[in-house]
């Protein structure tokens, strides 16, 4: 026999949109095979309907053959031939009768009854299971909403327990009913042959038997059919109770699982969480704006392919496109109260969309995920091992490393990029011959601060007596009156990636071992969160302005910026060290590491300028000097630096838009 197509046990507790449309397939063919059957059986009818109105025809005909004698014929001399002759018909056609009779016995109970038990029992069972498994998956859906929509914060345990027991119990009732149906359905694709075969082996019985007397050499050709018939339709029983049994073993295993395999969220406290996943699939809720303050969430299959992610609804044949990963970043987000929401955002800084997970475990799957995709690893050979390599570097990033030669082998102080002629050994510092150990740089066990948090006197002295722009032309005096007179205003658009104390200020490694230990603790801790701001380079002072209040974040006198750099190999990577006098009288060194929209070499040549600006302005002729050698703007101010050549081996130019002058 052909194999026959069945639906997998194993596939029913995911429920996923693939066996949702493979599931569709078996419901179409049961209900065309119920359409088809309900034809057949009116055709059955018919013919046992035809078969019985045979017998009484025959009856009628027997006892009209006799009624022939009573009629009183005017004309009726030379009957007696004819109704002997009558009579003889009438006692072939009572005995024809009495053939008629068990024909339409047995089409009766094996031709009609077969379908009509097929369709009453096997296919009436079907659309039964159907509506208990659409009843369980309404109430699973329900109880899903309603966990869905625990608060993030301390909770009333009581209430949290019993919406987990209910969502473990609708689901272990779906599981049931869908194990059931999926069962039916395999079954059916056997009983359906059988009830095709059976009726009309009955058929066929009947009126050989009919026929038998006067037609043996047809009953011959057709009793090897029959045996042939008869031959399968066993095979096919034999087949249907060996399926049946198994189906029985893996129905019992499958419902033999532990109770977390029903339970959302069961091991919260340590999740086993994979960070090398390059493809990911599962149900999230998703959220809708329907008005301006209006929000709804959706419960929908998603599954990355490629770089995209995707979305299938219920029933749906294939996926839509919902987002491109490739550059994109991916974050944690507080929204609506909700545990374990991330928000995707575009590779040009819109919001993009907001995805709820069931359970810590996912969520931080969905978020490792996407970043490894957004970076592009799936057009790699072999995708895994580079994702398995890239994660395992994070990890091994927070031991300390001992050595910087290869950093120093390729590499050269970014303070020299426009100047490397000019020296300064206070500006620029040059590597030493032998490079300090990592420890020597930065303590083990620094804390790392990874927001900017503005001290709140510091908020107040510059907000203090503000007022409203006026919209006749009058302004508020400057908070930082010398950003006028400053000959070097530049800003660019930054995003704060941590800072930490250091023990030294010596050489620029210092910034490129703070570099190192922020993203790897980024990476560690699933940390994607960026506070984006100005960066305003004056010849005085290094500013970060808020884009939004305009507020200053935080103010550095550009005297105390004694080391800066950019990063060798990610070019929008930067970094430099402040020395803070301390009220005891010592002098602190803390590293600030940012993330830029154009190259961080640019940044450095903006402060190394600033510098320089405030060393020649003790010397009128120097100053002068220096204004001949750099090109300047209009309004007399040193020029933007995206006037100045590119030597980055061809870095795109379209990041340079994204740099304006104060």
């Amino acid at each position: 026999m052909p194999a026959v197509d069945k639906l997998l046990l194993e596939e029913a507790l995911q429920d996923s949109p693939q066996t949702r449309s493979l599931l569709s397939v078996f419901e179409e063919d049961a209900g065309t095979l119920t359409d088809y059957t309900n034809q057949l059986l009116q055709a059955m009818q018919r013919v046992y309907g035809a078969q019985n109105e045979m017998c009484l025809a025959t009856q009628q005909l027997s006892k009209q053959l006799l009624a022939y004698e009573k009629q009183n014929f005017a004309l009726g001399k030379g009957d007696e031939e004819v109704i002997s002759t009558l009579h003889y018909f009438s006692k072939v056609v009572d005995e024809l009768n009495v053939l008629h009779t068990e024909l339409a016995k047995q089409l009766a109970d094996t031709m009609v009854l077969h379908i009509i038990q097929f369709r009453e029992k096997d296919l009436t069972e079907v659309s039964t299971l159907k509506d208990l498994f659409g009843l369980a998956s309404n109430e699973h859906d329900l109880s899903m909403a309603k966990y869905s929509k625990l608060p993030k914060k301390k909770e009333n345990e009581k209430v949290k327990t019993e919406v987990v027991s209910e969502v473990a119990a609708a689901r272990r009732k779906q599981h049931l009913s869908s194990l059931q149906y999926y069962c039916a359905l395999n079954a059916l694709q056997y009983r359906k042959r059988i009830a095709m075969m059976e009726p009309l082996m009955g058929f066929a019985r009947g009126q050989i038997n009919f026929f038998k007397k006067g037609a043996e050499m047809f009953s011959k050709n057709m009793d090897s059919l029959l045996a042939s018939a008869a031959d399968m339709v066993q095979s096919i029983q034999v087949e249907l109770e060996a399926e049946a049994e198994k189906m029985r073993v893996s129905q019992q295993e499958l419902l033999s699982v532990d109770k977390s395999a029903y339970t959302p969220d069961s091991d919260i406290a340590a999740p086993q969480i994979n960070r090398n996943l390059i493809q990911k699939a599962g149900y999230l809720n998703l959220r809708n704006k329907t008005g301006l303050v209006t929000t709804t969430w959706e419960r929908l299959y998603f599954f990355t392919q490629g770089g995209n992610l995707m979305c299938q609804p219920r029933g749906a044949v294939a996926g839509g496109l919902i987002q491109d990963l490739d550059n994109c970043s991916v974050m944690a987000v507080d929204c609506e109260d909700r545990r374990y929401c991330f928000q995707i955002t575009t590779p040009n800084g819109k919001s993009g969309i907001i995805l709820q997970a069931e359970s810590r475990k996912e969520n931080e799957e969905w978020i490792c995920a996407i970043n490894n995709i957004s970076r592009q690893i799936y057009l790699t050979d072999n995708p895994e091992a580079v994702a398995i390599k890239l994660n395992q570097t994070a990890l091994e990033a927070v031991t300390p490393i001992t050595s910087f030669g290869k950093k120093q082998e390729n590499s050269s102080p970014s303070q020299n990029l426009k100047n490397s002629e000019m020296e300064n050994d206070q500006t620029v510092p040059k590597v030493t011959t032998s490079m300090p150990e990592a420890e020597q740089l930065i303590a083990p066990g620094t804390p790392i601060q990874f927001d900017i948090v503005l001290p709140a006197t510091e908020f107040l002295d510059q907000n203090r007596g503000s007022r409203r722009i006026n919209p006749f032309g009058e302004t508020e005096d400057d908070t930082f009156p010398e950003a006028e007179d400053s000959l070097l205003q530049q800003m660019f658009i930054v995003r704060f990636l941590g800072s930490m104390a250091v023990q030294t200020d010596s050489t620029a490694e210092v910034i490129y071992e703070a570099m190192r230990q922020v993203l790897a603790a980024r990476a560690i801790h699933n940390i994607f969160r960026m506070t984006e701001s100005h960066l305003m380079v004056t010849s005085q002072t290094l500013r970060l302005i808020d884009p939004q209040t305009q507020v200053t974040r935080a103010n550095f006198e550009l005297t105390s910026v004694t080391q800066f750099a950019a990063h060798q190999e990610n070019k929008r990577l930067v970094g430099f060290v402040i020395r803070i006098p301390e009220s005891t009288g010592e002098e602190s060194l803390s590293t600030y590491i940012f993330e830029s929209n154009s190259e961080g070499e640019k940044i450095c040549y903006a402060i190394n300028l600033g510098k320089e600006i405030i060393e020649v302005q003790k010397d009128p002729e120097a100053l002068a000097q220096l204004m001949l050698s750099t090109p300047l703007t209009n309004d007399g101010k040193f020029v933007l630096l995206n006037d100045q050549p590119d030597d980055n081996n061809g870095c795109p130019s379209e990041h340079r838009g994204a740099e304006s002058e104060a």
